[in-house]
């Protein structure tokens, strides 16, 4: 992309709405401006850089490969220029819009209380949850902060560990009423295992014994899902064993709904991360809430 002196770097913030709005009429809206002058706008860029930023049709508008370029290069510096604008008027404040994306299970367990009170902290912040069980494209989708459990796959994200959480397999006591006594790893091949497909490798589990012993085991589901919540409601229901984290079972555990297989064995810790976009500057909004969440998973665990 040629570099243009006299491009219109009023039009950047238009140009990066209609991006993450994924339309014109919907960056309108949310700008309080007109479609006209949100599209004049963005035409006139993109005249003057040589280059279609987005590609049109009838259903839809996406960014091209030098939209994408021009919103990755672009955008984080924008978004930091606005925040220093908005704290040095604001005395520190934060402001402006945090996005944080994660997944739906883990925001009606964990963080939906966490953000409730730091909302009411920072009364000058707005603060847009979006939830989805589908890993964001956080450049693409304009988000600040995404909250992933697990581990992690893409290196080209910065990420901060704020916990881990153990991971045990699970049955519900009339599945293991009925079903043949399990000693040891090897004998969860004969039983009915429920996968959950989010995981990167459901089927394969590597369990480590107090003595150090390492048995690998493969299985075989007859069920799968996609989804954590449904996982365990399979699991309370009497479909099989599976292996589920422990943030999402103590309440189950307590109340004897699914009960703990192969105590002795531990399987591999998983993390709870803060991920955010690549680029040198971290938005304060941002290191605020990794710091205030890191804090309160630490007091929820002690």
């Amino acid at each position: 992309m040629p570099t243009i002196p006299s491009a219109d770097l009023n039009a950047l913030p238009l140009f990066a709405a209609v991006a993450e709005a994924g339309g014109f009429t919907a960056a309108a809206e949310r700008l309080g401006l007109a479609k006209a002058k949100v599209s004049l706008a963005v035409s006139r860029l993109e005249a003057q850089l040589g280059a279609s930023l987005f590609a049109r049709t009838t259903r839809k508008v996406v960014l091209t490969e030098a939209g994408q370029a021009l919103y990755a290069q672009c955008v984080p510096a924008l978004r930091g220029m606005q925040e220093a604008l908005a704290q040095a008027g604001g005395a520190g404040a934060l402001t402006g819009v945090l996005r944080i994306s994660v997944a739906v299970d883990y925001a009606v367990q964990s963080l939906a209380p966490a953000v409730a009170r730091f909302a009411a902290l920072h009364p000058g912040l707005e603060i847009d949850v979006r939830t989805s069980d589908r890993v964001s494209d956080l450049l693409k989708e304009g988000i600040d902060l995404a909250i992933r459990v697990g581990w992690l796959r893409d290196s080209s994200l910065r990420a901060a560990k704020l916990a881990e959480f153990g991971q045990m397999v699970l049955a519900s006591p009339a599945y293991l009423k009925q079903a043949p006594a399990i000693r040891e790893p090897a004998d969860l091949a004969g039983h009915a295992w429920v996968a959950l497909s989010l995981l990167p490798s459901p089927l394969t589990w590597k369990f480590t014994s107090a003595r150090g012993q390492v048995r690998t085991v493969r299985l075989k589901a007859q069920l799968r899902t996609d989804s954590g919540a449904t996982l365990r409601a399979l699991l309370q229901s009497g479909a099989g064993l599976s292996v589920v984290d422990s943030l999402s079972t103590a309440h189950a555990l307590r109340e004897g709904k699914l009960v703990r297989v192969l105590p002795g064995w531990s399987l591999p810790r998983g993390g709870i991360y803060a991920v955010y976009p690549p680029g040198r500057h971290v938005p304060s909004k941002v290191r605020a809430f990794i710091d205030f969440y890191s804090t309160w998973l630490a007091k929820a665990a002690g």
